[in-house]
């Protein structure tokens, strides 16, 4: 599969491209700085350096592209816009040079669900609510912007993530897991990877969690 990945040298986007190099995938890397990659070297991956809030700029790396997988998020808290302004742009490029499979990474601490229980309902989400505001307000935009796409969607939801090793973890189609409180960047990239090649996933929601 030929993919492009935004977010390439974040703490997720990092295990998603060496894993799906090691899966035989075809990864371009829309990066700021390739030498952050580590791998650039690798004959299947393709680094570009390119504004991944710019349609414009992003429109060549994603045209004949089977898949586009976006781990975006905010470098320091006061980034509020960061996945919904990427996603627009990344929506909006796809769109334009009609490439359809889309794959985001959002967060499940802004959506409360029947896969939370009553305390996590009532009080663990208030609280980070009140914490995570601009954060969880861009990711409940990004939800929108995915979901208004026209695209073949996916939206991933993990909760806190960790740099632990990869384990058993659990998946929930359109809710959050219950009781799923953290899971790897490792496992989560894992996750990304297995909703791709699934066409069941496309226009749902994944949660995850251990």
């Amino acid at each position: 599969m030929r993919m492009t990945v935004f977010g390439a040298t974040g703490g997720t986007g990092a295990h998603l491209v060496r894993q799906a190099l090691a899966a035989g995938h075809h990864v371009t890397a829309v990066v700021r700085d390739p030498a952050r990659l580590g791998q650039a070297e690798h004959p299947r991956l393709e680094p570009v350096v390119a504004d991944a809030m710019d349609p414009d700029a992003v429109a060549p790396t994603l045209a004949g592209r089977d898949a586009v997988i976006s781990t975006l998020g905010p470098r320091t808290r006061g980034e509020g816009s960061v996945c919904s302004d990427g996603a627009r742009a990344i929506t909006t490029a796809m769109r334009a040079v009609g490439t359809r499979r889309l794959v985001v990474v959002t967060a499940s601490g802004h959506v409360v669900d029947g896969g939370d229980g009553p305390f996590t309902r009532a009080v663990v989400k208030p609280m980070l609510r009140r914490y995570l505001r601009e954060g969880f307000a861009d990711f409940a935009r990004t939800d929108q912007v995915v979901r208004d796409s026209g695209l073949d969607w996916t939206i991933m939801r993990p909760p806190r993530l960790t740099e632990g090793r990869r384990r058993p973890y659990r998946t929930a189609v359109d809710r959050n897991v219950r009781g799923g409180i953290t899971i790897s960047r490792a496992d989560l990239a894992h996750a990304i990877l297995a909703a791709l090649e699934n066409p069941a996933s496309i226009g749902h929601t994944i949660g995850l969690g251990y």
